[in-house]
């Protein structure tokens, strides 16, 4: 891959942050390559470096996903399963990568719309998940599955999570769900806090077309993607989840893997 044009997007109002994209920038100048924070320049980009935590890669992804820029991410967050390159390794990384000694995993996004009657409302493009989800009152929500138009069963639930396997390491995972290898193609179906303890999760085909409708919502239900884009259900809306024709194009360091990071971030042994 030969660089030439690098967009840097980071997570705003953060003063370290700033710094640390403008010390990039130029960085990449000294090396020959253009670099801007302008994301309406995402088009022109053969690589986009992030400099933030995880939420700042989701929002970078559905930026670049569109356009296929391959992603590179640098840890200025907390935990960080996506955005694994630490501020040290940085600018080491990052030579590797201009220098062509990189590896680029190909993750699945899903496309998650909202319909109203026979009208769909909303569409977002997502790299983690689709959060269907009760308001703050401590009552349960009702929620019927359909995977390729079969039905599968009634959730009475805190609501329902429909994630990606790079998603299966983020809210899937607290809520009972598998961890599933990043790079596979497949749906994570998992219920949060069920009333009937048999509900468990699902691992389902990558080109299931999975619709949720809201049968019952005494209180607020929301969608939420990502865990940062979303709006407020009624009663009888549907939201379906789908394999995205976009996928988003993660640089990883040469030598490490996702048990790596496994273990770096859950403390495994």
């Amino acid at each position: 891959m030969r660089v030439r044009n690098v967009i840097i997007v980071t997570k705003p109002h953060q003063v370290e942050v700033a710094k640390a994209a403008a010390d990039l920038a130029e960085w990449f100048k000294g090396r020959g390559v253009t670099a801007t924070l302008d994301r309406d320049r995402a088009a022109g980009a053969d690589l986009c470096v992030v400099v933030g935590g995880d939420g700042t890669l989701l929002s970078a992804a559905r930026i670049m996903g569109e356009h296929q820029v391959p992603i590179l991410a640098i840890n200025y967050g907390g935990l960080g399963f996506l955005t694994e390159v630490t501020r040290g390794e940085m600018y080491d990384v990052l030579d590797r990568v201009l220098a062509g000694d990189s590896v680029t995993d190909s993750r699945m996004m899903i496309d998650v719309a909202v319909y109203r009657g026979d009208a769909e409302v909303e569409r977002w493009h997502a790299l983690n998940d689709a959060v269907i989800h009760k308001g703050t009152l401590a009552r349960i929500i009702e929620l019927e599955a359909r995977v390729d138009d079969l039905y599968v069963t009634r959730f009475r639930s805190d609501g329902l999570i429909v994630s990606t396997p790079t998603g299966s390491t983020a809210y899937n995972v607290s809520a009972g769900g598998p961890v599933v290898y990043p790079t596979m193609l497949a749906l994570v179906m998992t219920p949060i806090c069920p009333h009937t303890l048999t509900n468990l999760p699902l691992i389902l085909p990558a080109d299931s077309r999975v619709e949720v409708v809201v049968r019952s919502a005494p209180d607020e239900v929301y969608v939420t993607v990502d865990g940062q884009v979303g709006i407020k259900l009624a009663s009888e809306d549907r939201v379906t989840v789908q394999k995205s024709k976009r996928s988003l194009q993660l640089i990883v360091p040469a030598g490490r893997n996702f048990f790596d990071v496994l273990r770096g971030k859950l403390k495994w042994g």
